[in-house]
């Protein structure tokens, strides 16, 4: 009898590790569904908004927008585009002009001062001075719920309105 006993409890003792297991992986693929609905209602959100989006960013659920430079500055000087631009290049960088509606917050700077950017559906146009730092803000916004993050590809270095005064001051 003592035998059946030890058995039993040993039979109860696996079957409730095992419970837990199960209890853990559905918790986990809980997370990930909760995430993929988030990113399918931002997607949804900018299609209803008449957002251009690529059939890759649709597809492959990208989090965010790589945007080339000039897109970005034709949203930027777009009147009617309600955005927030968010510089996360670090407090030493003097780019050739500021952007005067930047929020400067350096990546550095980043998690503890995201906070800040209290709007969670108006789309952010992060920028940095070569592109890298805001690849690496748009995925830590995009983690913490900020699903309309915009990179602008090749940051500063490339930015339209710089290039063009550049080539302009070549030529006079």
């Amino acid at each position: 009898m003592k035998k059946l006993n030890s058995n039993v409890f040993y039979l109860i003792n696996s079957l409730s590790k095992e419970i837990e297991k199960l209890e853990n992986k559905i918790f986990t693929l809980e997370q990930k569904l909760e995430k993929a609905l988030s990113i399918e209602r931002n997607h949804l959100l900018r299609v209803k908004n008449h957002e251009d989006l690529s059939d890759d960013f649709l597809f492959n659920g990208r989090t965010y927008h790589d945007l080339t430079p000039e897109k970005a500055y034709k949203l930027y000087k777009n009147q009617d585009f309600d955005f927030i631009l968010l510089d996360v290049s670090s407090r030493s960088f003097q780019p050739q002009e500021k952007l005067p509606e930047a929020i400067h917050i350096p990546f550095e700077e980043l998690e503890a001062r995201f906070l800040e950017i209290t709007q969670m559906t108006t789309p952010i146009l992060i920028i940095s001075e070569d592109g890298s730092k805001s690849v690496l803000a748009c995925e830590f916004l995009v983690k913490r719920g900020h699903f309309n993050c915009n990179n602008v590809s090749g940051g500063y270095k490339y930015w339209p309105a710089f290039r063009m005064k550049a080539v302009s001051e070549k030529t006079a």
